[in-house]
Formats: structure tokens, C-alpha cells, sequence
């Protein structure tokens, strides 16, 4: 156990598996153990800095008018913690799971990352730093190594908080969180699990619609009918036939809202405890200088939020991260801080569509809205207390259409916006949101984009913790601009489109507009100017960081999939994108009435098309957005003959 004199927090370390990685050894740093264990945090809700949380002072309180919380921790530390390189890699967990060492080290998949396969190549060990997860979703499910937290349940002082909110249930995704349609659902009766109990099972204070597009209208056709099963489920009878992509919506009265808003504060605590706490019971004492937050999808936006809301700055005025990489998040934040809060849910053009993650504001510098009214930004609060972190924001292509990134590098009316110093930004031009296993069945149109952003996170992590360790300034925002004609609307991308046969350039995007969200459904205002990558000749992304499979192409990537006829047809399937290889022949290329030109055409040989990659690949490394590893995999890769897709 470890406490620290002022501090909320108390640390007890459960298990220590001591070496870690099946006991392999880093030059220069040694072996790695792995530690488990629990934080118990209390939280003063009269504290200026707890003031930003929802619903904390309606939360219960202990004799010492605090409020109680705990956290599941995991650490994956040095052996000898003064051999790392004095930073700790805060790796925000998604919905509970560890990514950082799966993502950024190329390790083996799981949330118990003991064997040597979960090392991979061991990029974070061989670099010396110290890994922390912990959990800050309160409700996030126990199970399958996932770190939970236990937040305390809101009340007025006459009884339970009620409000009227909204549930959506697309039934092929049920029971999937993260892997749409990874079950097929042949009945017509489906079971709903609503995220907090209804407070009244009176039918009539609740209403059930269905539509199969987003922009449908909501309707009640005959055969969709409904009942509840008890406070926490409904059962849903839709009509015979019904499109498998529709989306049911549910609205109804509901109690007992968890105050959610603490995991910012429990992050904010647990990485100050372990970076500042001088006790012998801290497995990390006096062995971090600097601390990087890092987050991928869900986990960045939840970065963004810690920053926008106050909590990099602790509770003695000091920054909590000195650094943070948001990756994948695009201009959203989060739907964590809010009375009723659904810390899962985030808006795409189909799915989750108009929850509470995507309101002003969007992008770092401090603006004024002029549709809302408002002025700020996401490191405005933080440059008040004088704990602003350096920044490096990384998207993806299916960030562009999926997550509305054009508004980070935009003012709402659309113009370019200049960066503050302290903050890059990059797009991994013509690449989807992660690596998706292959679908069960066809929902799109296309194959899903198999071109990652794997080895920019690598290089980017690298070069913001040299930014913070010796002011090395890393390489230059690479973001599609109105000025050079890359970021466009998405009727200019789809007239410049290569009109390929049996692709159908989407008619829709994630579109945003001002929200009332004082009802449900929430009421549409004034739209913001969400704009896209325009496409070259072959249709792959212009603007942002490009792979040498873009600059010497093999194909078309797109950061969008187009959903077919029975699966909401037209709208875009969640943040995937899709894949389209070009002809071998010149031949094959007309038969098939494509106008893009054949791999034949534009290289002649494979000899010619290798030296391009190489070549491209060795600009990157220049520019110190490829690290010398990562090139020499794909150059081996490519001189090998293997199948390059996905090396990058």
C-alpha cells in the first residue's frame, strides 16, 4: 500500500510478476515486470478543480464529506525502474483494453500481456519506458482482463434522478462492442439492454421507432412492437422482412445516473500519485520526469476531454501530462461528462449519429463559434493554468468522413486555421480507423482498407517525447487544407472521383449541425462545414502523411465503405473503409471497364514499382516520420515478394 501526505489516493499493488515477457531482456534497460492492483481515490466535491464533474455533489459521501471511488490498475514497469528513460506512457484503455502494447510494440492481442509474444518487437521496452493503464470507464463490463473502476450512483436528496434519454439498438451489432456485425440475428425478436434502469414501466411514458437510414424519418410500422422485460431490458418484436441495418430507437424514463465524470478526475490523481509521490511503497518513485498520454479511437477522445476539462492539472497546480497523442479521434470528445452519460457511444454517419460527444469545441487553438456563440478550444483551459501539454493529433481517412477531422484544422465557417506551436496534426491519408477482422458476411459494397497508420503512431511517439526531452521540434503538420485544395465538400470529392465500376462514391458523411439536445431526439440547428480528402486519379486520398503505397499505388483506398441494399444501403458502415486493386493488364483494365490505369501501365515492370516504394519509403525515414526499423520491414517485405498491404 502507498499513500502520499495531501493526496486522495491510495495505491495497493495485488501481484507482481517479476520478470514479465517470459523474462526477455532490453539492451540498455533490462527485464520488465508487470503489477496489478487497485487505487482507492476520495474526491472533495467543494475542490475548484472537481467543480467541472457532473452530478458530484449529488454523490454519497464518507464521514469526511468525500466522495469514494476505486480503480483497477496495471503497470508494465523496468525491473529496475532508474534503467527507463524517465517517461511514462499513460495508455488510456479502450473500454477497458490495454492497446498500447498491441499497437504501438506490435505485440501479441490480450489484456495480460505476460508472454514474450505480447512484447512484439518491443518498441516501448527497448525505448525504456514505463506503461500504466487504469480503469476510468464506470461502466465498463468485468471480464476478459478488462480494467474496471467503481463510481458512485447520483441522487437528489428526496430519491433517484429521473430524466427522459435515448437508447439505439442495431441488432446485428448487439452484444459486439467494437466489431459490428459480428453475429448474424435471423429472428425477428431481439433483446435491448438499456444503459440505466427504467424508472417507470409504465409503456406509455415510452416510445420505440425505427428507421433504416440515419436520415430516415422515425416511424412505427406495422409488426414493430415492443415490452419490457424488466428495468433494465426491452424485447423487441420488428417487422417481418425488416432491413438488418435499421436503426431502433428507444426513448423512455430513466433513474440512478452513475457520476461518470470521475474517471477524468481518477486518471488526473493515479498518474500525479505515481509521478510525484516520493513513497517507498510507489514502484515508480523519483523514476519519471515527463508523462505522454496515449489513446487510440475511444481513448483519445477521452484525452482530449482531460485536457479540455481541466485535469491536466493536479491537485498541487502541477501538469499531469507534459505530452499527449490523440489518435483516431477526430474533432469529437467524449460522452462521459454528462448526467446519464453512455461513456461508449460515439457518433458516426450512421451509428450513434447525434449523441452528446460532438459539440463545439473541435480543434486546439482557442476560437469563437459563430453558430453557437461560444469561444474556446481544447488546450484553452489548460493554457489558463499554465499546464498546456505539447500536442500530436493523428487521424486516419475514415476519421475524415466518419468523425468530422476537417474541424480540427478548420474554423466552423470552413477556412484554415494555423496550429499553436505547441501542436501538430496528421492524417494518414486513404486509411480506415483500425485493423477490422474480415467481416462474417458482406455489408459493404467493397473489401475493408487493409493500409494501417501503425508505423506513423511509432514515429510521431517518438519524436513528441524528444519534442519534450530536448526541444527537437518534430516534423511538420501534414492535414489536408483549403488552401492547397485537399480538404473539399463532399460533392467536389465526388465529382473528381474515378468512376469505377460497381462502386458507388457515398452520398452521405458524418454530417454535424447545432444541437438542442434539451429534448430526444435532439433537434437539428444550423450545419457546420464538415468537408473530405479530395481524391487523386485513382481515387486515394490527397494531403497528409501518404504511404509509398500511395505515392507508387497498387490500388484504391478509401477511408469510407458504402453499405449494400438490406444493410441500411447508401449510408456508410461505421469507420471502416474499403479496398479496390488495380488490373494487372491493360487488358484485363478494359474488360472490366476501369479507368484507372493498370499496375502494367504505370510500371512496366515490379522491378520499377519496387525502387518507387523504396524510394518513398527512405524520404519518410528522412523526414523522421518512418523509423529506420519500420522502412526496413516493409523493404524487406517488398524485395521478398510478400504481401506488403498492412506493413505499415
Amino acid at each position: 500500500m502507498t499513500t502520499s501526505p495531501g493526496s486522495i489516493i491510495r495505491l495497493d499493488i495485488a501481484e507482481r510478476v517479476s520478470p514479465a515477457f517470459e523474462g526477455r531482456v532490453f539492451d540498455g534497460v533490462g527485464t520488465y515486470d508487470y503489477l496489478t492492483g487497485t487505487v482507492h481515490g476520495e474526491l472533495d466535491p467543494a475542490h475548484a478543480l472537481n467543480a467541472a464533474i457532473v452530478n458530484l455533489d449529488k454523490a454519497p459521501r464518507n464521514a469526511a464529506g468525500r466522495v469514494e471511488y476505486q480503480a483497477e490498475v496495471a503497470m508494465m514497469i523496468p525491473t529496475d525502474p532508474t534503467r527507463g528513460n524517465g517517461w511514462m506512457l499513460y495508455d488510456v484503455v479502450n473500454r477497458g483494453n490495454k492497446f498500447a502494447l498491441t499497437r504501438l510494440n506490435r505485440g501479441a492481442d490480450g489484456n495480460d500481456p505476460l508472454t514474450a509474444a505480447h512484447a512484439g518487437d518491443g518498441l516501448l521496452m527497448r525505448h525504456g519506458y514505463a506503461v500504466v493503464w487504469s480503469g476510468w470507464q464506470g461502466d465498463t463490463p468485468a471480464g476478459a482482463g478488462r480494467l474496471t473502476a467503481t463510481f458512485p450512483i447520483a441522487r437528489n436528496p428526496d430519491g433517484p434522478i429521473t430524466k427522459v434519454i435515448r437508447e439505439e439498438f442495431i441488432p446485428e451489432a448487439l452484444g459486439a462492442p467494437g466489431d459490428a456485425y459480428i453475429q448474424e440475428t435471423s429472428d425477428t425478436v431481439f433483446i435491448g439492454t438499456l444503459s440505466y434502469p427504467a424508472a417507470d414501466l409504465d409503456p406509455a411514458r415510452a416510445s420505440l421507432t425505427m428507421r433504416v437510414r440515419e436520415g430516415d424519418p422515425r416511424a412505427t410500422p406495422a409488426g414493430l412492437s415492443w415490452r419490457y422485460l424488466d428495468a433494465n431490458r426491452i424485447e423487441v418484436t420488428r417487422p417481418e422482412g425488416a432491413d438488418r441495418g435499421a436503426i431502433y430507437e428507444f426513448i423512455f424514463p430513466a433513474r440512478d445516473p452513475m457520476v461518470l465524470g470521475i474517471g477524468f478526475a481518477a486518471i488526473r490523481d493515479l498518474v500525479s500519485h505515481l509521478r510525484h509521490d516520493p513513497g517507498g511503497a510507489n514502484p515508480l518513485r523519483g523514476a519519471i520526469r515527463h508523462v505522454l498520454g496515449f489513446g487510440i479511437s475511444q481513448s483519445g477522445r477521452v484525452l482530449r476531454d482531460q485536457v479540455y476539462l481541466g485535469f491536466n492539472e493536479d491537485m498541487a497546480g502541477r501538469p499531469v501530462f507534459d505530452a499527449i497523442m490523440p489518435v483516431v479521434a477526430g474533432s469529437r470528445r467524449t460522452f462521459i461528462n454528462f448526467e446519464f452519460a453512455q461513456t461508449g457511444r460515439y457518433s458516426r454517419q450512421h451509428e450513434d449519429h447525434s449523441y452528446l460527444d460532438d459539440q463545439f469545441p473541435f480543434t486546439y487553438p482557442t476560437l469563437t463559434d459563430p453558430l453557437s456563440g461560444k469561444t474556446g478550444g481544447i488546450l484553452e483551459p489548460a493554457r489558463k493554468a499554465g499546464v498546456s501539454p505539447k500536442v500530436i493529433h493523428l487521424d486516419a481517412d475514415a476519421d475524415i468522413w466518419a468523425a468530422r477531422a476537417s474541424l480540427v484544422a478548420t474554423d466552423t465557417t470552413g477556412a484554415d486555421i494555423a496550429m499553436p506551436a505547441d501542436v501538430r496534426i496528421f492524417v494518414a491519408a486513404s486509411t480506415q480507423h483500425a485493423v477490422y477482422k474480415p467481416a462474417i458476411k458482406q455489408v459493404t459494397e467493397l473489401p475493408g482498407n487493409p493500409l494501417g497508420y501503425g508505423s506513423w503512431m511509432r514515429a510521431l511517439l517518438i519524436a513528441l517525447t524528444e519534442w519534450v526531452d530536448s526541444g527537437a521540434e518534430p516534423p511538420a503538420s501534414r492535414f489536408p487544407s483549403r488552401a492547397e485544395g485537399t480538404l473539399v465538400t463532399r460533392e467536389q470529392a465526388e465529382a473528381t472521383f474515378p468512376r469505377l465500376p460497381n462502386v458507388t462514391f457515398p452520398g452521405v458523411l458524418n454530417a454535424l449541425h447545432l444541437r438542442d439536445h434539451s429534448v430526444e431526439p435532439p433537434i437539428d440547428g444550423p450545419a457546420y462545414p464538415v468537408m473530405v480528402a479530395a481524391p487523386d486519379e485513382d481515387g486515394n486520398s490527397l494531403g497528409g502523411l501518404r504511404h509509398p503505397l500511395l505515392t507508387a499505388p497498387i490500388g484504391t483506398h478509401t477511408g469510407w465503405a458504402v453499405r449494400i441494399p438490406g444493410y441500411a444501403g447508401g449510408d456508410l458502415f461505421t469507420v471502416q473503409g474499403s479496398y479496390l486493386p488495380f488490373a494487372r493488364t491493360e487488358d484485363e483494365r478494359a474488360a472490366s471497364g476501369d479507368p484507372r490505369r493498370s499496375f502494367n501501365e504505370r510500371y512496366g515492370s515490379r522491378v520499377i514499382w519496387v525502387a518507387r516504394v523504396l524510394s518513398a519509403t527512405e524520404q519518410l525515414v528522412a523526414q523522421r516520420l518512418l523509423l529506420r526499423e519500420d522502412a526496413d520491414r516493409l523493404t524487406a517485405a517488398i524485395r521478398e515478394g510478400d504481401q506488403v498491404l498492412g506493413i505499415l
